[in-house]
């Protein structure tokens, strides 16, 4: 289905978490917004901290906002919650909607960090693997993201990240969704702003 970014009403789902490494879970935020920049809706959820179900805790959100209006997801990238990694070929399949994760800087890959962290890394690597590669993408800002997409052609993942990004690189909904879980995670874990990591 193609995503038809000049449409006023197009929706996407942001999502983006914010965590502590010393605490077991790691709080994620989903917000809707329209393409207009109008926030629509948001949810919540929690997923472990090193753990493997970050794309549960997505489709969590999805299931609790109970939206068929949503026209794609925007992910703030696809290992988060320090090495728990989204599955974005099911994620795609089980909601049958264009995924776009982003990152923000080039990464010679993180295969090393994820062995050097687990004692049996082997899942996280294939999980990981299995994500393929970034492909770099110059917004209408003249910043670069790296970008991997599902569901969508390199045109239309283009115009839907110029289309939600105002300045800089992030899209609205990932920085408005990164600002929602690190109040929740401060409010809940009674976090401090040097404590909190994202991504």
């Amino acid at each position: 289905m193609a995503i038809h970014v000049n449409k006023r009403g197009v929706r996407v789902l942001g999502v983006a978490e914010s965590f502590v490494k010393t605490e077991p879970k790691s709080r994620l935020a989903g917000v809707v917004m329209r393409r207009d920049i109008r926030i629509d809706g948001f949810g919540l959820a929690e997923i472990t901290v090193g753990g493997d179900d970050a794309t549960e805790g997505i489709l969590e959100i999805l299931e609790e906002l109970d939206r068929r209006d949503i026209n794609a997801l925007l992910l703030n990238g696809s290992v988060i919650s320090w090495f728990n990694v989204v599955d974005l070929d099911l994620l795609h399949q089980e909601t049958a909607l264009p995924v776009i994760s982003l990152t923000y800087q080039e990464s010679e890959g993180i295969e090393g960090h994820i062995r050097r962290h687990f004692f049996r890394p082997e899942g996280k690597i294939d999980r990981y693997r299995r994500l393929g590669p970034r492909e770099a993408v110059r917004l209408k800002t003249g910043f670069v993201v790296y970008v991997r997409s599902l569901g969508a052609t390199a045109e239309e993942t283009k115009g839907l990240l110029n289309s939600f990004t105002l300045e800089g690189k992030v899209p609205e909904p990932l920085r408005v969704a990164r600002l929602l879980a690190r109040r929740v995670l401060r409010r809940e874990a009674g976090a401090t702003e040097s404590d909190i990591e994202e991504g």
